[in-house]
């Protein structure tokens, strides 16, 4: 989940690199489709579709110039890349929107904070590292969000880590895929995605879903690299 670059393999040997920003945006499209009577409403709309939009503004600058691993000749992915690299990105996040979108800031923090809480290094040294990221953008959660509807913004929170993860899901092929804990209108429930783009339970307004992202076909640098357009369809299950 922590990933600086996504890497998607291609049947040829080569690869698409696509950055965090791109990867965002296709949460953001997720987003801004979201809500039908089994799964409620986004609220607030633009807020949350916003901080899904933007939940890893961290990441855009290193994307455009990415490190390269010696090792394989490629961007570092999310096994090469440091721990406190990757910590040092994260903590820039949220700061970034705060001109912007308070609530947006908030759950770009909240979104951080959530996968190192659920994904915690190993090690003493890393767990010593993580707790000082936790507790710095814990205090920045204390100051963001004085007057917000804490349940509400804990709501967002995770239905921004679902669409997190189905994006990831769509760009790395990872289906079939399970989203644990995804917020309804009721009860809490895990959404269940097929090789051939069937998602079960149907979170959004109408039958079908049409979402892009741009990558790169990797050829030693961002910007020389040709861009290329992954198209996805999310269906009903039949």
């Amino acid at each position: 989940m922590l990933t600086p670059m996504l890497i998607r393999e291609e049947q040829d040997g080569s690869f698409l690199a696509i950055g965090q920003a791109s990867h965002a945006w296709l949460s953001g499209q997720l987003a801004r489709a979201w809500g039908n009577e089994r799964f409620g409403e986004v609220e607030p709309w633009e807020e949350v579709c916003l901080g899904a939009e933007q939940h890893d503004v961290g990441w855009a600058e290193w994307d455009l110039d990415p490190v390269i691993d010696p090792d394989t000749g490629r961007p570092h992915d999310f096994i090469s890349l440091g721990l406190p690299e990757k910590l040092e990105l994260w903590s820039r996040a949220a700061p970034k929107l705060i001109s912007q979108s308070r609530y947006a800031a908030m759950l770009v923090s909240m979104h951080g904070t959530a996968l190192y809480e659920r994904f915690p290094p190993d090690d003493a040294g890393g767990k010593r590292l993580v707790q000082r990221f936790l507790d710095e953008q814990h205090a920045l959660q204390r100051t963001l969000g004085e007057g917000l509807d804490p349940e509400q913004v804990r709501r967002n929170q995770k239905l921004v880590f679902a669409w997190d993860y189905i994006a990831l899901a769509l760009c790395l092929d990872w289906a079939p895929a399970q989203v644990k804990d995804v917020p309804t209108a009721d009860e809490p429930v895990t959404l269940e995605l097929s090789q051939d783009g069937e998602l079960d339970p149907w979170p959004f307004r109408g039958d079908s879903l049409r979402l892009k992202v741009e990558a790169r076909r990797w050829n030693g640098s961002f910007g020389s690299s040709p861009p290329v357009t992954l198209e996805f369809t999310l269906r009903q299950r039949r």
